[in-house]
């Protein structure tokens, strides 16, 4: 799974969706690497609620203090037993919905790689299962589990979303943590639902879908 996704979407039609509030001037992203921002959705008292955190929980190795250099960001959660999540897969509330129309893989050769785009042909809004927190000095973020890829993904990457159906999200959002294993490690998404969109953007380019760009301009 790449670090790149975008929403194509405007933030009331993800909020009814989601069957969540929002702020009226809420900002969809363009797109949403690690580090930058994106809209969650999560439950709180009751209420599911719509609003943007950063991609990617920090994480400042001894020799990164060591060096200086500031926290890294880690916004993809493949391993439940790693001490950077085992303390908050297990809690329903840090769970949370990503929004996303279509996620990204590179392909091509290094140093000229372009973007492949992902996205469910009878499922325009998808939710990608994901973790939540606010965390001191960093404040609100925010990552998404993945799982085996399926062979319509596979040529491009080995792991892909945890992508949930409609009927998923009340489980996902308060169920155990049989049930957060269980959805990591079902069979994907059938191949036969998947649209690839091969490009020749750049992957560093900033370009979104060529076929979505005259919507994104309406939104």
């Amino acid at each position: 799974m790449s670090r790149l996704y975008t929403l194509i979407s405007t933030a009331s039609e993800v909020a009814a969706h989601f069957n969540a509030e929002a702020k009226p001037d809420l900002v969809v992203p363009s797109e949403t690497v690690e580090a930058l921002p994106g809209l969650v959705a999560f439950e709180k008292g009751g209420r599911r609620i719509l609003r943007e955190m950063d991609w990617g929980f920090p994480r400042l190795t001894r020799e990164m203090r060591e060096r200086g250099e500031p926290p890294g960001r880690i916004g993809l959660v493949a391993d439940l037993t790693n001490p950077l999540w085992n303390s908050i897969v297990v809690q329903p509330q840090y769970r949370c919905l990503i929004p996303l129309t279509h996620f990204a893989n590179p392909h091509g050769d290094a140093g000229a790689k372009t973007r492949s785009w992902f996205s469910i042909v009878d499922r325009p809004l998808l939710a990608w299962a994901g973790f939540c927190r606010n965390i001191p000095e960093y404040g609100s973020v925010y990552a998404g589990m993945t799982m085996d890829a399926n062979s319509a993904v596979m040529p491009y990457n080995d792991r892909m979303p945890v992508l949930l159906e409609p009927q998923d999200y009340a489980r996902w959002l308060g169920g155990t943590i049989q049930d957060v294993i269980g959805f990591q490690f079902r069979p994907p998404i059938a191949a036969e639902r998947i649209q690839v969109l091969d490009s020749d953007d750049l992957w560093r380019s900033g370009d979104l879908p060529a076929a979505l760009r005259p919507q994104m301009a309406l939104l």
